[in-house]
């Protein structure tokens, strides 16, 4: 499928919403974040996964601390573009080191006490901004179950659909979308990104589509598997079809995967109907290109995301973003327009009856466990 998103350059288009924190609000979370790190301390059992229970007590005792601003700034996107630019904190070059290698690299020295890089510290305002806007979570088959996910370009994985790629183009995708338990929000937040790399982002509320796309594209049609950051052979064995679009209170939802959905398997007509869709959201498609200490918080229920090609160096300057997963309580999944004579309940069970590949949730702050650890 032929795609011209690796031209979109447009940094902060005015179409994005865009909340900038006051510099004291700024200050607070940094000051909040280094004052748990400091009481905690950096070493493997905190920094690995961030689940170690002293570490979350401070988190869901404190956030609460942060100023009236910081949550102001964290709720969902108010806008039909579903991102908002937040920001910016204050982030020094100088105090990150350099750009790991990988997520694993990433993790272990977070928890290294002789490694000089603000890295945890940051975890934990992640962590701490996460919190203000609902319940973060992680994957028990992605990043050892961390609950805030590094994101750096990786040897070796240069041209896959994952996180971790780089000189390819990263299609517009829904994040994780085979799972029932996909993020509501996704927040990225950056570090660094010296060569102004644009994450890409299209809002299915933007798109033309016509009333039978609609209803064809609202039936469970395909499967949608997981990435290659959780594994391989998930293809082998039954996968359940899902609807590609949905409805929260009238407006459009979808979940959208390209790169994992085997579309040449469809019918003529869906072939058509996901065809136009994918066409519609590289019209609408905006680039924001994070500077370090900003936030992208993204509508997973309403956004694809994806990221323009670049060229790695390795040379510890590369792009370096952090990623969080937040859960919504409030928030419930609609069933497609077709299945609406259901009740709310039913609708929650419709995707809660999938079993996501068998991939659990790393859920501590989720108030409503069900299938969660």
């Amino acid at each position: 499928m032929k795609s011209v998103l690796s031209e979109r350059q447009t940094l902060h288009p005015s179409d994005i919403e865009r909340r900038d924190l006051p510099e004291s609000a700024a200050r607070a979370i940094r000051h909040l974040a280094a004052e748990i790190a400091v009481t905690v301390g950096p070493n493997p059992e905190t920094a690995t996964t961030l689940t170690h229970p002293v570490l979350l007590r401070h988190i869901d005792a404190k956030y609460g601390r942060l100023p009236d601003a910081v949550h102001e700034a964290m709720r969902p996107p108010a806008t039909d573009s579903g991102v908002t630019v937040i920001g910016p904190l204050s982030i020094g070059d100088e105090e990150l080191g350099l750009t790991p290698r990988d997520w694993r690299q990433a993790a272990a020295q977070a928890g290294d006490r002789g490694h000089r890089s603000a890295s945890f510290e940051l975890d934990i305002a992640m962590l701490l901004l996460a919190r203000c806007a609902g319940e973060p979570f992680g994957w028990e088959g992605q990043q050892g179950g961390r609950l805030v996910n590094n994101i750096v370009p990786t040897p070796g994985h240069e041209h896959e659909q994952s996180g971790a790629s780089s000189t390819t183009l990263l299609s517009p995708h829904t994040e994780d979308a085979f799972h029932p338990d996909r993020a509501n929000l996704l927040m990225l937040g950056c570090l660094r990104n010296p060569d102004r790399v644009g994450t890409t982002v299209s809002s299915v509320r933007r798109t033309e589509l016509s009333a039978a796309q609609r209803e064809t594209l609202s039936r469970a049609r395909l499967p949608i598997l997981p990435d290659v950051s959780y594994g391989t052979g998930f293809g082998d064995g039954p996968a359940p079809a899902v609807a590609t679009l949905g409805s929260d209170e009238g407006g459009l939802t979808l979940r959208f995967d390209p790169a994992y959905t085997p579309l040449d398997t469809a019918d003529h007509e869906f072939q058509s109907a996901y065809r136009h869709l994918a066409s519609e959201l590289e019209r609408v498609c905006i680039t924001a290109a994070l500077a370090p200490g900003e936030l992208l918080l993204v509508d997973n229920d309403v956004v694809v995301h994806g990221r323009v090609p670049f060229t790695p160096r390795y040379d510890g300057t590369d792009r370096w973003l952090k990623r969080v997963n937040i859960r919504l309580p409030q928030r419930r999944r609609d069933l497609p327009p077709g299945q609406r004579d259901l009740s709310a309940g039913q609708c929650d069970a419709a995707e809660a009856a999938e079993d996501g590949y068998g991939q659990r949730v790393v859920a501590p702050f989720r108030t409503s466990r069900g299938n969660n650890t």
